[in-house]
């Protein structure tokens, strides 16, 4: 797997500034037991190095990036530091032809169609758009994707809880860069344990989770009545599936469907990042149940544990 693809595969990056090299172990474990064991540690600080050296010793199924990369030798410094990409505010074609001499991938700055051209031009297929919001945010984005269907961004700056879970429904965006889990006072009062919660609350929201229905298992001599005596209950349609009915969007009657009593759909922005995020809090998948579109993304899964007689699976919201 490539490290874009592990970028992906997490959805967001925090971005750091260390002030003091004492808070970049607590703050990186924070960030990992909060669901987030990646971080750009950004040159804005002189302290950048030594953060991400101790980082990479110290935690080093941490992915570490290097930001606010600006000159060649920020560039030795981050490989020295064992920094598995860089990133830069804007693009330089000096730092991207070091960075590809270096064989490290690098992730420059892009704000416009000209800077986009320049990326591809340079063999660059995945850049930062930055400053996200302030440049029109998705819709900038989405502009920018008309004619350069080949590019995906990582939108950085201004992005936040409120508005990434409008970023994350796009098919072009990697992953979403935020400073909003690193909160500056928890970062004063050393309050690591605010920032894991923080974090936490920014995975969900990245991920989009929702239960999208339930399904219970029925006879198939019973359950078209049971799918309108539901219909009924919720104000909804009865709806006809090659795998039984739907008695209303919310509750599905399955005929002899999977789990003991059925199942529950919870619904993702992306089910890839959604497994991969299960997967750390100890679930396993029934491969075999997975379904990806045409582009070759997941869009569809099973939990291989029952929980209480239910199956669960991740669908695509």
């Amino acid at each position: 797997m490539t490290i874009i693809n592990e970028i992906k595969k997490i959805g967001l990056v925090p971005v750091i500034k260390i002030d003091n090299l004492e808070d970049a172990l607590p703050l990186a474990k924070a960030l990992c037991e909060g669901g987030l064991p990646v971080a750009e540690i950004t040159f804005r600080t002189d302290l950048a190095k030594d953060a991400m050296t101790i980082i990479t010793k110290e935690l080093p199924q941490m992915l570490v990036g290097a930001g606010t990369v600006l000159t060649k030798n920020q560039v030795d410094d981050a490989i020295e530091a064992g920094a598995k990409f860089i990133v830069s505010p804007g693009l330089n074609p000096n730092i991207v032809k070091y960075c590809q001499e270096k064989s490290i991938p690098v992730l420059p700055g892009c704000s416009c169609a000209s800077d986009i051209e320049c990326a591809l031009e340079l063999g660059l297929t995945t850049v930062k758009f930055f400053p996200a919001e302030q440049l029109g945010g998705l819709k900038m984005i989405k502009a920018l994707s008309a004619p350069y269907t080949k590019v995906n961004f990582m939108p950085t700056g201004g992005i936040n809880a409120d508005n990434i879970k409008d970023y994350m429904q796009y098919e072009k965006i990697v992953a979403c860069g935020g400073t909003w889990m690193v909160d500056a006072k928890a970062m004063k009062d050393k309050d690591f344990n605010k920032i894991k919660n923080l974090t936490e609350e920014a995975v969900k929201s990245m991920l989009g989770l929702k239960l999208q229905h339930v399904a219970v298992n029925a006879c198939p001599s019973t359950s078209s009545d049971i799918a309108k005596q539901f219909a009924t209950l919720f104000g909804g349609n009865v709806r006809e599936t090659t795998k039984g009915y739907f008695g209303s969007e919310s509750i599905e009657i399955m005929n002899n469907g999977v789990g003991t009593h059925g199942h529950l759909a919870v619904g993702t922005y992306n089910v890839e990042r959604a497994k991969r995020y299960f997967e750390t809090k100890g679930f396993g998948f029934d491969e075999s149940t997975a379904e990806f579109d045409a582009s070759g993304e997941l869009k569809f899964i099973y939990i291989k544990e029952e929980i209480n007689g239910f199956k669960v699976h991740l669908v695509r919201r």
